[in-house]
Order: C-alpha cells, then structure tokens, then sequence
C-alpha cells in the first residue's frame, strides 16, 4: 500500500511539473504525406508528444515524419479511424509505462489544410476548465477558396443538421482538428474505424454530456489529392459512411 501511495505521489508530482503544452498529445494520421508533413511539422508548437499514424505510405511519409521529430507507428487496417484508435493505442501504451503524462489529445490531419500553429486556441477553452472536448470550425473560420469542395461543404451541413434534429447539438462542422481531455477520450471508447470517426467522437461527446466547444479556425487547400473528396467514389463512400454513423449512435433510442 505504501508503494502504491509513492508511485500515486510520484504521478502526481511529474504532472504537476508539466507546463500546459508538455501534457498534450498530438496524432497526425498519414497516408502518403511525405510533401505535406515537414510543414505540419515545423508550424506545430512544441507539445509533449507528436505521434504520426502512418497508415500504408509508400512515398516515405514514415521516414520523413520520423526525420521531423515525430514518433511514427503504423497501423496496416487502412482507414482514417483505424490510424487514429492506433494513435489512441500507443497513447494508453505509453501513459501505462509513465513515459508521458497526456491531459489532452489532439487530432490533426497531415495534409496542411489545418493551421498547427492555431492549437494554443484550440487548447485554451480545455485549459481554462470551460471545455472537455473542442472543435476547430472549417465553416465559423476563413476558408481559402477550393479548400472546401461543394460536395463536402453540402456534406457536412446536412450531417449538422441531422446531429440537431437528433440530438440538439449545435455542432457547425465535423472537422479533423480537435481537443479532447485524455480521459474524456477514453470514455467515448471510440470504435470507427474509417469515415466515421469525426461523427462518431462528436456524437458520443454529446451522449456523455461532454462540456463541448466550437472555436473558428482557417482552413486551406491541402496539399496532394484528398484521400474522400478527391475522387467521387471517395465522398460517395464518405457519405453512406457518416450517415450510416449517425444512423447507429445518435438514431432515438427505445
């Protein structure tokens, strides 16, 4: 018992000693970024941890990413969410040794659409106890002209949309760049593992009564071709994919 309490008061004590940025956690799926990852990168303010997901690259994105400072760990099962539940994985497997101490999570796409350098913004609402779990808006931000196709524009209004009839939240978009508490993360107990990731996560803050919060971030073209807007299939797929998730999480339950 004795021990336990020392290894608790050593925790504790190791946290305690973190500035805000230290216990941050960021996780940058990749498939294929080789081009775009230094920039991710280097705009990125120092955080405690960088992990890049790579997710099947055979253009040298892990290389690159790895030359960069991140710690890259792959994850063959292809899909946007499988990469992230990885990035999620590693997380818990390094929290367990006591090799980091997360508080926050952060996800962030490797194509340089997001601006890294806007996470103080995005952190700051979680950082002041007004949030658990924060939401880079594409739409309340500045968006550079064709960041956005019309297909996902549509796309994400119509899935608003059906999150405010079903659920009454107020939710603006279901952007990539977001913040979560670590343990809040945990108590989703995400399971998607493919387009439906970004849904699923907001569904599930709002049925675990998360305190949630949209801030406006910029957006610009990424760089290379979008993996689901770039090609039909890819946002037809994307689309059944979304709906079908909030058809299973946030359809009315008897």
């Amino acid at each position: 018992m004795a021990i336990q309490q020392l290894h608790a008061t050593a925790e504790a004590d190791a946290e305690a000693r973190l500035t805000p940025l230290q216990s941050v956690v960021v996780v940058i799926p990749a498939l294929n970024e080789r081009q775009s990852l230094p920039l991710v990168l280097g705009d990125l303010p120092k955080v405690g941890q960088v992990i890049v997901v790579d997710n099947g690259s055979s253009d040298g994105t892990p290389e690159v990413a790895a030359r960069c400072g991140a710690t890259v760990v792959h994850e063959s099962r292809k899909g946007y969410g499988s990469a992230c539940l990885r990035g999620v994985e590693v997380i818990r497997q390094m929290a367990d040794r006591e090799e980091i101490f997360p508080q926050i999570v952060v996800f962030l796409d490797g194509d340089y659409s997001d601006h890294p350098e806007k996470l103080p913004e995005l952190l700051q609402p979680i950082l002041d106890d007004r949030a658990d779990f924060v939401l880079g808006s594409r739409l309340l931000g500045p968006r550079e002209p064709g960041a956005m196709p019309p297909q996902s524009t549509c796309g994400n209004r119509v899935a608003c949309f059906l999150l405010r009839v079903l659920l009454g939240a107020a939710y603006t978009d279901l952007g990539p760049f977001r913040a979560i508490g670590f343990e809040h993360l945990l108590l989703l107990d995400m399971k998607d593992r493919d387009f439906g990731w970004t849904v699923e996560m907001q569904i599930k803050a709002v049925r675990h009564r998360l305190r949630i919060q949209e801030i406006p971030v910029p957006y610009r073209q990424r760089i290379g071709v979008s993996k689901i807007s770039g090609t039909i299939s890819g946002t037809f797929k994307a689309g059944v994919k979304i709906l079908y998730t909030i058809a299973k999480y946030a359809w009315p339950r008897v």
